[in-house]
């Protein structure tokens, strides 16, 4: 393991969108600014935000930075589809749906690249760390609806018809694929784990207005990158990978752009692992404390450990609960 390697912390990139509120205070202390705030870009290297280190020897540094002084020690090899972009892979946030999201979708990398410039598509994922009594998402349409009776839904303002509602609570995961009409309603609280991407196409903002000006809408964009063929789909079933050594692993979400494991810690419980290159690893806390390394970490809080770290450590202070997120080889 190289000195210059560490588990990286930051101070992450508030963003105060209309349907945002103050649980990422009440739930977790956050220490917030007046006003809402809707999203948390815990780790992110987007030009619409980037998060800066605030540990060790690159504190003060903005990821974007760090990346491009470490390079693949940094993101690793696993995921080209990012590096062929020059981009680091992933964008983790969380998200406080005081408010409804708008109903929309986003592309994937090949729509993106070709509208939107050098942007990624977006494939992403939820897990759900609070949901109201009657909470509930939006994701995907409905049996039986065509591209010609959601685009006349839209005219008419009978969408709600051809949309597909599941309810929600904590602990509930659920996986978003590029194409996938989707919202988070009121009253939920999730932590999301996406490609670098900050393309969304909305199909209805709800009529809303914020300071008497409704946000734009994109339909003719979403109607081209929509997948009707995504018809009622579920919540994941998570698949138990291991269990042993008080240490419970469960796969959540797999894809080409990142694989989400749950992993579950008793009291004083250990997981170790080596990073040798191929894929960086990000660690969020979301009950409970743990220390990576040397560095403690108390929920929601996530940190990045570089590809190259070599052996690593995870150690839980009491019961805790984790999100792992990496790329595989196959997702390369």
């Amino acid at each position: 393991m190289s000195e210059n390697l560490y588990p990286l912390l930051f101070a992450p990139v508030l963003k105060n969108y209309i349907w945002g509120g103050r649980n990422l205070a009440h739930l977790y202390g956050r220490d917030l600014p007046d006003g809402v705030v809707a999203e948390s870009w815990e780790i992110a290297a987007h030009e619409d935000g980037v998060a800066v280190v605030t540990n060790g020897l690159y504190a003060g540094l903005p990821l974007t930075a760090v990346h491009h002084r470490l390079g693949l020690k940094l993101i690793g090899t696993n995921n080209r589809w990012a590096q062929d972009r020059n981009k680091f892979p992933l964008l983790i946030k969380l998200l406080d749906a005081h408010d409804r999201l708008s109903i929309q979708v986003h592309p994937d990398d090949n729509y993106a690249l070709t509208h939107e410039g050098n942007e990624l598509g977006k494939t992403e994922m939820w897990v759900v760390l609070h949901a109201d009594p009657d909470a509930a998402i939006i994701l995907g349409v409905r049996s039986g609806t065509t591209p010609e009776l959601f685009r006349q839904a839209i005219v008419d303002g009978a969408l709600e018809g051809h949309l597909h509602a599941l309810p929600v609570q904590a602990g509930d995961v659920v996986c978003v694929p590029s194409g996938t009409v989707h919202a988070i309603l009121n009253g939920v609280v999730i932590a999301e784990i996406q490609q670098n991407s900050n393309t969304t196409y909305r199909v209805f903002d709800w009529n809303r207005t914020h300071n008497g000006v409704s946000r734009p809408l994109h339909i003719d964009k979403a109607m081209d990158v929509i997948d009707f063929t995504i018809v009622e789909p579920r919540l994941v079933k998570p698949l138990q990978l291991a269990d042993k050594a008080g240490v419970r692993r469960s796969l959540l979400c797999q894809n080409r752009y990142f694989t989400t494991e749950r992993v579950e810690f008793e009291n004083a419980a250990e997981f170790s692992g080596v990073l040798n290159g191929e894929s960086l690893e990000i660690w969020g806390v979301i009950e409970g404390h743990i220390e990576v390394n040397d560095v403690r970490m108390e929920a929601v809080r996530f940190t990045l450990l570089p590809a190259a770290l070599g052996p690593y450590r995870v150690k839980a202070y009491g019961q805790a609960s984790c999100l792992r997120i990496y790329v595989e080889k196959t997702n390369a």
